[in-house]
């Protein structure tokens, strides 16, 4: 690999080492290996299902969590694009048609364009560009204009905003984008005991003045309104994290003899998640949303799972004490054992293998680890990565959240395993990331990289490979502490297209 003094200038700049330069090549070349799966995670089987008297249990413990002073933040991936969500608008107003085709998306959008929340914002818009309204627009069969006006910049500009800041739906007091009802959820669920809400926002860096000129707007009227005082975080994934890109041939892809990097994914936010300075985070992807008169099952289930990892903490925390004051029996070390299993699946070789004082640190390792609980939804067609258990590089077993790309699927066996999969991951988990002492663990410590994947992208015409790091719920923490808990479908509402807001779930 020959580089330019050029080159090692921009990797200092950036943070990136040589030998980190070398190992992104070199995995081009060897690719990822797959995941040997045992099974997919199933009810009573990586999966638990909790009882109602278990539920109101979880949310008592994290009433009494937050009414004790625990600290707790909520973590929104915010950077996205919202490019994705207009692809169909997109392939119109480019392609050839006048009008859209009968049946399509954008006819069903055109249909019910008066229940799209930002419909008095694109009426406001056409009049200023085209001096008439959207209905006399669409009376006169100008489709095309009414949908170029979403996306393009001379009118909403919602395909090139990031999704956070679309609006999403009306409320009793105007209309409401994903970080508002992000804000309103995290005052109903996440309220330290001195009346704070702690959220934190990643951003793209093209977009975190918007953001500040949405929050400077919209968050003392929250505030007043919920009686809390919100501080809002953000950052930006570190230039550290980008990777490399290389061409066909494996070589360094070069513009302008410039290597060129790339956002590592999503990944890529375990370092800005390294930096949160809490006890508890909640993760939640920006546009899993609703409005204020549907919010009840999420709030609940935001508290059933955030108490139930307490309890499960609680647990951790006496054993490590345990284990520390040496005060254990034989008998106290297969109890913990067994609270593995039963309660994140693990399994070990180890566990039969050691005994004593060697099963004890053994076991002590395995508990002082940063832990998540996941909300798991039954599948209903919705896409999403999928819970499984996995074996690990020792011969252990624990659950994991993984996409197909890790998957090996010219294998009859891990086909069978996809097929009878009965959940997927919402993106919607809480996590400890303190020791039972309280000192932050170094989440980094934690990934496992030989998760990430390799796709293939084109820059000006170009094909170009690039390398994505473990996902963030994915391989970047594959060696934490994980616990699958059943919830239900009410509480999974993304808008991964416009089509999405017309769903009754996103309707006032």
């Amino acid at each position: 690999m020959n580089l330019t003094n050029d080159d090692l200038l921009t990797l200092e700049q950036r943070g990136i080492t040589t030998e980190q330069l070398q190992q992104q090549v070199d995995r081009f070349k060897t690719g990822f290996p797959y995941l040997k799966l045992y099974n997919s995670a199933r009810p009573g089987e990586g999966i638990t299902e909790l009882t109602q008297y278990q539920e109101s249990q979880a949310i008592a413990r994290w009433d009494k969590y937050l009414a004790d002073g625990g600290s707790v933040c909520k973590f929104v991936p915010a950077s996205g694009a919202a490019s994705r969500m207009f692809k169909a608008l997109f392939a119109f107003v480019d392609g050839e048609e006048a009008h859209p085709a009968e049946g399509s998306d954008v006819a069903r959008l055109i249909k019910d364009i008066h229940k799209l929340a930002f419909f008095n914002e694109l009426n406001e818009v056409a009049k200023n560009a085209t001096g008439k309204t959207v209905d006399e627009l669409l009376a006169d069969r100008r489709e095309k204009d009414v949908i170029a006006l979403i996306i393009r910049p001379n009118g909403l500009n919602y395909g090139n905003l990031p999704k956070g800041l679309l609006t999403f739906h009306r409320a009793d007091n105007g209309v409401r984008t994903p970080v508002e009802e992000q804000l309103m959820e995290g005052a109903q669920s996440a309220c330290q005991a001195d009346g704070t809400v702690n959220m934190h926002l990643t951003v793209s860096g093209a977009h975190r003045q918007a953001f500040e000129a949405k929050l400077a707007e919209v968050k003392e009227g929250i505030e007043k309104r919920m009686g809390v005082k919100i501080n809002v975080g953000m950052s930006e994934q570190k230039p550290s994290t980008d990777t490399v890109a290389v061409d066909e041939s494996n070589e360094l892809f070069r513009e302008d003899g410039k290597i060129v990097f790339r956002p590592g994914g999503h990944g890529a936010l375990i370092q800005n998640l390294n930096d949160i300075n809490a006890e508890v985070v909640f993760i939640k992807n920006i546009d899993n949303v609703v409005p204020d008169s549907l919010r009840e099952p999420t709030l609940k289930y935001k508290k059933v799972i955030a108490g139930y990892m307490i309890e499960l903490h609680d647990k951790v925390a006496h054993y490590i004490n345990l284990i520390d004051r040496s005060d254990y029996t034989e008998a106290d070390l297969q109890e913990i054992c067994q609270f593995l299993r039963e309660k994140f699946a693990v399994e070990s070789p180890s566990f039969t293998a050691l005994k004593g004082e060697d099963l004890a640190d053994y076991l002590r390792s395995m508990l002082n680890r940063p832990m998540r609980v996941c909300g798991m939804v039954r599948n209903e067609g919705e896409p999403g990565g999928g819970p499984y258990i996995v074996y690990n590089a020792d011969g252990s077993r624990s659950l994991q959240i993984l996409e197909s790309t890790q998957i090996d699927l010219s294998k009859d066996e891990n086909k069978e395993m996809m097929a009878k999969a009965t959940h997927f991951n919402p993106v919607d988990l809480v996590c400890y990331i303190t020791d039972v002492k309280g000192h932050k663990f170094n989440l980094p410590d934690y990934v496992d990289p030989q998760t990430g994947f390799i796709s293939s992208k084109s820059l000006h015409g170009r094909s170009l490979k690039a390398l994505e790091l473990p996902g963030l719920w994915n391989g970047a923490m594959s060696n934490w502490l994980t616990a699958f808990v059943q919830v239900p479908i009410e509480t999974f509402n993304p808008v991964k297209t416009v089509n999405d807001l017309l769903r009754p779930q996103h309707q006032y």
